[in-house]
């Protein structure tokens, strides 16, 4: 059975599906959806996601949106050890932190920069930045004394998290004070199966 994502290449919302799936050694045909040309807004994509929005997940008779809740979707599937969701209800709790961090923060901090430096979208730079300040400082922090968000290896924490922090400095934000940030960068990026964040073309 085909797991469809339908997926653009610069959305970090959708990489974060696209990172988990190649962890998880998924076979997902791409589905692209050119949000410039509003493709998001098509009835038939409408009828998939009535929000408009990318990412959205098909795997046969099952429609999954939101980025968040297909990593869960995903992890519940597919990644059988529990290695991605842990089992223990303090670990998965504390994964749930950090997704509604992806959800929060660091989507109204790094991404609202990207979108706006690169993008040229309409939103409060100096507020986008300021949270995302705070948003690396409290990352910078948490890290110090561990590899991973939670736990002693990667997890859906992870996972959500490293897509908009890979490229803050699309966004004119600077992650050269935060060592630890950087470091746990690198060790998603030496994870097997790893996919690349797509960086957007210069100019």
């Amino acid at each position: 059975m085909t797991i469809t994502l339908y997926d653009s290449t610069y959305s970090g919302h959708c990489h974060k599906v696209r990172l988990l799936c190649g962890l998880l050694h998924l076979d997902v045909e791409l589905e692209p959806i050119d949000t410039r040309k509003k493709e998001q807004k098509a009835p038939g994509y409408l009828k998939l996601n009535p929000f408009g929005q990318i990412p959205v997940l098909q795997d046969g008779d099952v429609v999954v949106r939101d980025s968040n809740a297909i990593l869960l979707y995903l992890a519940e599937k597919f990644d059988r050890d529990g290695t991605y969701l842990p089992a223990d209800p303090v670990a998965r709790a504390h994964v749930y932190e950090w997704l509604a961090t992806a959800a929060g923060p660091l989507y109204l901090g790094p991404a609202r920069a990207r979108v706006i430096k690169r993008f040229g979208r309409d939103f409060d730079y100096e507020q986008a930045r300021a949270v995302s300040e705070q948003l690396f400082a409290v990352m910078n922090d948490h890290l110090a004394a561990r590899s991973w968000l939670v736990g002693d290896g990667p997890t859906l924490a992870d996972v959500a998290c490293y897509s908009y922090t890979a490229v803050a400095d699309e966004g004119g934000l600077d992650l050269a004070a935060s060592p630890h940030i950087l470091a746990w960068l690198a060790r998603i990026e030496a994870l097997e199966g790893f996919v690349p964040m797509p960086r957007l073309p210069k100019g």
